[in-house]
C-alpha cells in the first residue's frame, strides 16, 4: 500500500453497488463520484474467451436471463441488460462491461482496481492469461490488485509476471474450520506470493491482521458498510475496506480525520 494514500482506503464493492447495479460502468462512475479510492469487480470469460465483468456464473439474477455466462459469446453477452433488475427506470439498458472497457475507462481516472478472477481449475490458466494480456497492454498494471479465492490462480499469475500485485481471498464459508486460524491464512497467502490478504470481515480479527502485517502483507477487509469499521481499520492497521456504500465510509473517514486534525 502506498503511504501517500488516505487511510484506510475505501474501495467500492462491485462499484457503488448500494446505489447502482453492481459491476456496471454506472456503478464504477458513481463510486468515483462518491470519492472512493478504487473499485472491486469480478471477471469471467465468455464462451469465446473475452473477459467480462460479472460476479455470478449465470445471468439469472442481474441479467434476468437463464443462460450461463460461459455459454454465451461476447456479442450475445453485450445484448444483456444488467441494469433493469436494480432499477428499470434509472438503469435500463445498462450493458455488461468487458474488462477492456473498464481498463480503458480508468486510463483517465485515478484509483485502484481490485480485479477478482472468478476461476477454478478448469479455466484457471485461460482466465489468468486473458486478464494479464489486457493488463499488460494498459498503463494500469501497477494500479491493479488481482485477487482470487482459487489460490493456484494467484500463483499462476505471479508465474506469468512476478510484478503483478495480487491478493489472496479468504471467505468464512469456504475456509475449513481448521484453516481459519490466522497463521494458516497468512501462510497460505505467502505460499502463493500474494502481496495482500483480503479477508471476509468475520475472519478479520486483530491477531490475523497483525500477523499479516508482520509478514509484509497488505490487508483488505470485505464487505463492510458500517461506519464503525473506519475506527477498527485505524486501530488494527487495516489498509483497505471494501464496501457497497463508499460514500458513507468516505464521509466517516473524513469526519474522523477532521477531528484528529
Amino acid at each position: 500500500m502506498k503511504n501517500d494514500l488516505p487511510s484506510p482506503l475505501i474501495i467500492g464493492h462491485r462499484g457503488a453497488s448500494a446505489r447502482a447495479p453492481e459491476n456496471t460502468m454506472a456503478a464504477f462512475r458513481l463510486a468515483l463520484e462518491e470519492r472512493a479510492d478504487g473499485i472491486e469487480f469480478d471477471v469471467r470469460l465468455s464462451r469465446d474467451g473475452v473477459p467480462f465483468v460479472i460476479h455470478d456464473d449465470n445471468l439469472r439474477r442481474t441479467g434476468l436471463d437463464p443462460h450461463q455466462v460461459a455459454d454465451l459469446k461476447a456479442s450475445e453477452l453485450k445484448k444483456i441488460d444488467v441494469g433493469k433488475w436494480f432499477d428499470p427506470i434509472c438503469f435500463a439498458n445498462e450493458p455488461l462491461p468487458t474488462l477492456r472497457e473498464v481498463l480503458d475507462f480508468f486510463e483517465s481516472k485515478v484509483g485502484l482496481l481490485y480485479l477478482e478472477m472468478k476461476s477454478s481449475g478448469a479455466e484457471r490458466e485461460k482466465l489468468a492469461s486473458a486478464c494479464y494480456a489486457l493488463l499488460n497492454e494498459s498503463t494500469l498494471k501497477d494500479r491493479v490488485i488481482a485477487e482470487c479465492f482459487d489460490l493456484p490462480s494467484i500463483q499462476l499469475l505471479k508465474q506469468i509476471d512476478s510484478t503483478i500485485k495480487t491478493a489472496a481471498l479468504f471467505d468464512l464459508r469456504i475456509c475449513r474450520p481448521a484453516s481459519r486460524d490466522g497463521y494458516r491464512l497468512v501462510k497460505d497467502a505467502l505460499a502463493v506470493s500474494a502481496n495482500e490478504i483480503a479477508l471476509h470481515h468475520r475472519l478479520a480479527d486483530p491477531k490475523t491482521i497483525a500477523l499479516a502485517k508482520q509478514e509484509g502483507l497488505g490487508v483488505a477487509v470485505w464487505t463492510v458498510d458500517e461506519t464503525s469499521w473506519i475506527q477498527r481499520a485505524i486501530s488494527d492497521g487495516i489498509d483497505a475496506l471494501i464496501t457497497n456504500d463508499p460514500e458513507r465510509l468516505v464521509r466517516e473517514r473524513d469526519r474522523r480525520n477532521q477531528v484528529v486534525s
